[in-house]
């Protein structure tokens, strides 16, 4: 790996990846280092991210782990406090930590999964939003890209309570978008499909077969591999991307349309 690109699509950006101990967040963290970000690191525990960041600076990459809950408001603060503290400014934010509910029908969710997926995946990204929007007007605007989910777009009988806060946020990406434009603030989501992660690992232990149902259900014949989501990431929070903001990006080989 070769971290040290000065050209690349995300040359000189400080950006915060949650998240990143594993699977589109792991695979971003790599890849925007390797495009020439200062990326910084979080999950709940640093351990998992400790190889990538060593990965990365030996690649002469800049990188740092920290910790973050998000079901804990102060501790999300906390971590964009600390992005601030380790380079004095946040030029770009994946936020693309989640958890998964108990899959079954939405009368066999239990409201303690519904209070869950509430606080993750849906206030943790309010909260995350609006510290890194309020730490990027500091230094004149920014990017922020929210890792969404095809279960957003339609109806989700097996994951209820996760596909409706997958469909809050995008509402709150679309309305944050509109009202930060005008502080050159662009905020957009993805929506990935069937995506090869421990998530959907997971899914599989309880669901077995889903995997194969899920391949199947993508016109391209397969599922997406963790580095194709981040591509799209990428490009959202680069320069290339300085017209977009309230999208929400398909990524999902064909299968939501």
């Amino acid at each position: 790996m070769t971290n040290n690109n000065s050209a690349g699509l995300l040359a000189g950006k400080v950006v915060l990846i949650t998240g990143a101990s594993r699977g589109i967040g792991e695979a971003a963290a790599r890849l925007f280092a390797e495009e020439g970000a200062s990326v910084v690191l979080a999950a709940r525990g640093t351990d998992a991210l400790d190889a990538v960041v060593g990965e990365i600076r030996a690649g002469g990459g800049t990188a740092d782990a920290i910790s973050v809950d998000l079901g804990d408001r102060d501790s999300v603060r906390a971590a964009v406090a600390r992005v601030e503290e380790l380079h004095g400014r946040l030029d770009g934010a994946f936020n693309n930590g989640a958890t998964i509910q108990q899959p079954g029908p939405i009368d066999q969710t239990s409201d303690e999964d519904v209070d869950r997926q509430f606080e993750v995946n849906f206030r943790g990204h309010w909260t995350a939003m609006t510290a890194e929007a309020a730490l990027m007007r500091r230094s004149g605007g920014g990017a922020i890209v929210n890792t969404s989910s095809i279960g957003s777009r339609r109806a989700n009988p097996v994951l209820p309570a996760y596909g409706a806060m997958k469909r809050a946020l995008n509402s709150i990406t679309e309305s944050a978008a509109v009202t930060w434009a005008p502080e050159g603030i662009r905020v957009n989501g993805i929506t990935p499909g069937g995506t090869a992660t421990a998530m959907i690992d997971a899914w599989e232990a309880a669901t077995p077969g889903i995997v194969e149902q899920l391949a199947k259900s993508v016109p391209m014949g397969r599922m997406a591999e963790p580095r194709e989501v981040a591509e799209v990431a990428a490009w959202l929070l680069s320069d290339r991307a300085s017209m977009v903001t309230g999208a929400i990006v398909p990524v999902d080989g064909g299968a939501g349309a």
